[in-house]
């Protein structure tokens, strides 16, 4: 079920939702989809949840590598930069707007980012203790980055050439390079 809404989400929008386009989907009936969900915003917040679990869920992977941290955080940063058109960040988007009016969707989603950036502030501080880099406020940084990030992705993802995927990536390489206090070169070096 919360694949379908997740379809359906891409598909539509979540404004135009139904409870309807998701048991249509399955087959099944409104009242089944009700059963599970007792309400549209608890289905949606349940499925937003679901589809951004799987990108926590490369985030940690991608996070917990056995490599240096700053290995880490370039390939997560490089991972999580907008390339275009993607349906992720669409989905995001969507669920960033539509909390706006539902208090459901909006728990989930500020949990969700509170998640994302503790991940990235926990790898930031072990390169900080590594000695690899220096950053005084590692949950600083990780705003500082996925606020970057989040906001290229709203301009790439509804406009589409307002910014070439390549100065996005330029532009996140540098920001990274500047919260942990190294040069852009060191990037590459890492």
């Amino acid at each position: 079920m919360l694949a379908a809404t997740v379809e359906q989400i891409e598909r539509r929008g979540v404004a135009a939702v139904r409870i309807a386009d998701v048991a249509a989907a399955l087959g099944v009936s409104n009242a089944l989809v009700l059963y599970h969900f007792s309400s549209k915003e608890k289905l949606l917040a349940a499925a937003f949840e679901h589809a951004a679990r799987r990108d926590l869920t490369r985030l940690r992977k991608l996070l917990g590598r056995r490599t240096s941290a700053l290995r880490r955080l370039r390939a997560a940063v490089r991972w999580y930069a907008p390339t275009g058109q993607a349906k992720g960040w669409r989905l995001w988007i969507e669920g960033w707007s539509a909390s706006l009016r539902e208090p459901t969707l909006r728990a989930v989603t500020q949990d969700l980012d509170q998640q994302w950036k503790a991940a990235l502030a926990e790898v930031v501080a072990e390169g900080c203790a590594a000695g690899e880099f220096h950053c005084p406020d590692p949950m600083g940084a990780a705003l500082r980055l996925t606020a970057l990030l989040d906001g290229l992705a709203v301009q790439m993802t509804a406009y589409e050439g307002a910014v070439p995927r390549a100065r996005a990536r330029d532009w996140a390489d540098e920001a990274l390079a500047r919260e942990l206090g190294l040069r852009r070169e060191d990037l590459s070096a890492s």
